[in-house]
């Protein structure tokens, strides 16, 4: 039987502790990489929120006390989303700076033709991406990072508790800019191979100019594959810190999006 003194501000309260911290969370879990692709089913994802909603409800502050269909639990919702889905952007923008890199080694070595569908986000990409992606992947869950964005996301519900307030004009405007950011990072990351293969261009150029003859088309680009084939070999030695750096920025920005330092 149901006590007497439970009443529906109570049962209110109840369900807010859950509900609210669940759409956080399905909405981080619907977007990141690994977890939030098209290989995870929907299902799948949605029982990892409830079931990380139920360890962590015991954890976070008292929600707000309001009616279930008034216009502040509407706005409430509306805020978990947005914070769920911000975060989640900051991370899949990880991700997407090294598709950009190698989308940009591959156009500048002739290889941007040979694309293929990428099973995670349903879309052609060049084949340089895709191994870029697999390789981080995989250095991500060997450095726990998938661990360190949960706990860096979980620390969300201390430093932004649920309520009226969320990431604000400041956050969304940051969340913005850092698509600037990624472009910069994967211009940073591409451009020795890119430089290396423009000086090969820069050098058939001459040569045509001197021996007009030369048939540019027949030569050239066997010679830039190789020589951008040879960057990427090069590159692949230095990658694991340009990883580490990146990750790094990109919690350290989860972070500043909750107000920490």
């Amino acid at each position: 039987m149901i006590p007497a003194e439970i009443s529906a501000d109570v049962i209110g309260q109840w369900v807010g502790q859950h509900i609210w911290p669940l759409f956080r969370l399905a909405s981080f879990l619907m977007v990141i990489p690994i977890f939030g692709t098209q290989l995870v089913p929907a299902r799948v994802r949605l029982g990892l929120a409830l079931l990380m909603t139920i360890l962590i409800a015991p954890m976070i502050p008292p929600v707000p006390q309001v009616e279930a269909l008034s216009a502040d639990a509407v706005v409430i919702t509306l805020q978990q989303i947005l914070i769920g889905v911000g975060m989640g952007f900051a991370l899949t923008a990880l991700w997407q700076l090294f598709v950009i890199a190698g989308q940009m080694i591959a156009m500048q070595m002739g290889l941007g033709f040979a694309s293929m569908v990428d099973p995670a986000n349903g879309v052609n990409v060049p084949v340089l991406s895709q191994i870029y992606t697999i390789t981080i992947t995989l250095l991500f869950l060997a450095m726990n990072g998938h661990l360190v964005a949960f706990e860096v996301f979980i620390e969300s519900f201390r430093t932004l508790p649920i309520g009226m307030e969320g990431l604000g004009q400041t956050g969304v405007w940051e969340l913005a800019h850092r698509i600037s950011w990624m472009f910069a990072s994967a211009m940073l990351l591409a451009l020795p191979a890119v430089t290396a293969v423009l000086i090969v261009n820069i050098s058939f150029g001459v040569m045509t100019r001197a021996a007009p003859q030369m048939n540019i088309f027949a030569l050239g680009f066997p010679i830039g594959l190789i020589f951008g084939l040879f960057a990427i070999w090069v590159l692949h030695a230095n990658f694991l810190p340009h990883f580490d750096q990146y990750t790094r920025e990109t919690f350290d920005f989860m972070r500043g999006l909750q107000g920490q330092p």
